[in-house]
């Protein structure tokens, strides 16, 4: 019998819509190939625009189907147009994050053919390297909390005992992950500003107190600044890197511009229990209604879902459809020929789902 799967789905705002449709679309189609799962998709109102309509956000009823599925999938959200009386954008992202206690974000960083990454690679080197960024203390605990007067501002970076454990425990069990699938041995690096600041000397003193119950994976540590200049120079030297909130906010994005831009960096915001998927990328309501919004971040971050949800209930349908979508994309990325304008194409939105449709119904076997 098919394994059943609830996941809850929140569109967005922008251009949320419109690549949560097709991505759904797609899932549902590896759904149909396998035969061996089936996911039901349920909607979870939120966001910029629903809070326009209803003065919420994040409604308890969203949260609550949030909290009762087996995974969540959640597109681009916000709107610069669309503020909370104090100014600040509406982020419901973020609230799901500290409210399920969602510690590690995981921002896979990989180059693979046609990715039009703007390094020159040597033709030996393979860059593909997971960042985790803890996602529910650092700066953006203070998110709200922040005091402000006519001469001064204050925001507080909180680093705890309880969840950076929890956090590198993580992240040395997706090193195994990773040395047991590319038959090497795993290292993590812990990126932080231990050198400068107090909180950071912590969070690497607790790094090592974890990492010696990982005695089977390499570790070592660097500072934030010095990684950045890691990850432009050499970033096929690099494998799992663990790192603070804010850290992991401004590295993320630099790795997606190593790949060549948000529209093929894919996340997931994972705790104990619940998990997010989402692409990096925001709600670009600039181009909102045209339908040449690249959906492959969100895709890609579907896969996500299903490779964890595989690993979590010791699923093999779901992780080979997991596999078989990352080939398929890559296969339509590397083809070159139905892209959206972001990455020198003329498709439409669909039309690139629809590509990785027919790569996946043409290697189905």
């Amino acid at each position: 019998m098919p394994s059943d799967f609830r996941i809850a789905v929140f569109s967005g705002d922008g251009i949320g819509p419109e690549i949560t449709a097709p991505t759904c679309r797609v899932l549902r189609k590896l759904q149909d190939l396998s035969r061996r799962f089936q996911l039901h998709f349920e909607d979870a109102p939120a966001g910029a625009s629903h809070y326009a309509k209803t003065g919420e956000s994040l409604p308890a009823s969203s949260l609550a189907t949030a909290r009762e599925a087996h995974a969540i999938l959640l597109s681009a959200m916000g709107d610069p147009a669309i503020r909370y009386p104090d100014g600040t954008e509406i982020s419901p992202q973020i609230e799901l994050r500290k409210e399920m206690g969602l510690y590690a974000g995981l921002r896979p960083v990989r180059i693979a053919p046609g990715y039009p990454t703007p390094l020159r690679l040597p033709q030996d080197r393979v860059v593909d390297f997971m960042l985790v960024r803890e996602s529910t203390e650092g700066l953006f605990w203070s998110m709200g909390r922040g005091e402000v007067t006519p001469d001064e501002a204050r925001e507080t970076l909180v680093i705890t005992r309880e969840t950076s454990r929890k956090l590198f425990r993580q992240t040395f069990e997706l090193a195994r992950q990773r040395s047991a699938r590319q038959g090497r041995q795993g290292r993590v690096t812990c990126v932080d500003k231990a050198n400068v600041f107090r909180a950071f000397a912590f969070f690497r003193d607790v790094f090592k107190s974890e990492a010696a119950a990982y005695p089977d994976v390499a570790h070592d540590a660097s500072y934030v600044d010095a990684m950045a200049l890691k990850m432009v120079s050499a970033p096929w030297a690099l494998d799992v890197l663990v790192t603070e909130n804010m850290f992991g906010d401004i590295l993320s994005d630099l790795g997606a511009g190593l790949m060549g831009g948000l529209g093929l960096a894919p996340s997931a915001d994972i705790g104990d229990t619940n998990a997010v998927f989402q692409p990096c990328h925001g709600s670009a309501p600039d181009i909102a209604g045209r339908g040449v919004a690249n959906p492959i971040a969100m895709i890609l971050s579907g896969g996500m879902m299903l490779d964890w949800l595989a690993a979590r209930h010791g699923d093999a349908a779901l992780a080979e459809a997991a596999t078989r979508l990352q080939a398929a994309t890559d296969k339509v990325i590397a083809d070159g020929a139905t892209l959206t304008p972001d990455l020198g194409g003329n498709s439409d939105t669909e039309g690139v789902a629809d590509a990785i449709i027919s790569a996946l119904e043409s290697g189905w076997s």
